[in-house]
């Protein structure tokens, strides 16, 4: 799980059955246009108790909501194929160990990193877990990100301390969660009614 990727990921990822939101800053919006998107984030966040704008605000940061979004790829020598950086994969940009973890836990069998609905199950799951494993509330979206990117692991050992640059990106996602919290207060009740129309905000 790496949100610095999140440029290359857009790059490297070509031919999606699902093209990411076309404006993906406001929530209203990526429920407006991806009309199954809020009924699944919904159920992941009664089911995990994660709010849905830091489900959102960390898929964003690590796939741009991308659904087959890859790291970019190694080379030796600058030139020689190497292999990609990560075995993350897709929406959550979990990796193949983390998500096998979680198909095993949660129970979810056949689940798809490349399938929103398990993509954000699988965020609210592991923000329980970070919740349960290190105490981390579940309206901390800084901490809980540091969780999601470092492991648990890593953030009881506070890895992050040694890595300026993560404490910025966290600090965004802090921020867009914010920011995604104000924009679905003004639109959840069309939303929960099944309303299309939004008016003007």
């Amino acid at each position: 799980m790496r949100g610095f990727w999140l440029v290359i990921l857009l790059l490297t990822v070509g031919g999606c059955t699902t093209s990411p939101p076309r404006n993906p800053g406001d929530i209203c919006s990526i429920f407006r246009e991806k009309d199954d998107w809020y009924g699944d984030a919904k159920s992941a966040s009664k089911k995990w108790n994660s709010p849905i704008p830091i489900m959102m605000s960390i898929m964003y940061q690590e796939s741009a909501f991308v659904a087959k979004a890859k790291p970019p790829k190694k080379y030796w020598l600058g030139f020689i194929p190497a292999g990609r950086m990560s075995d993350a994969y897709g929406y959550a940009q979990a990796k193949d160990s983390t998500w096998a973890w979680y198909v095993d836990k949660s129970g979810n069998w056949g689940a798809d990193r490349d399938d929103f609905a398990d993509a954000i199950d699988f965020i609210g799951w592991y923000n329980n877990v970070s919740n349960r494993m290190v105490g981390i509330s579940p309206t901390d979206t800084y901490s809980l990100y540091m969780a999601y990117h470092e492991g648990h692991g890593g953030f009881k050992r506070r890895s992050y301390n040694s890595k300026p640059w993560l404490k910025r990106v966290a600090s965004k996602v802090t921020s867009r969660s914010q920011t995604y919290t104000a924009q679905l207060a003004r639109c959840e009740k069309d939303l929960k009614s099944g309303g299309w129309f939004f008016g003007i905000f």
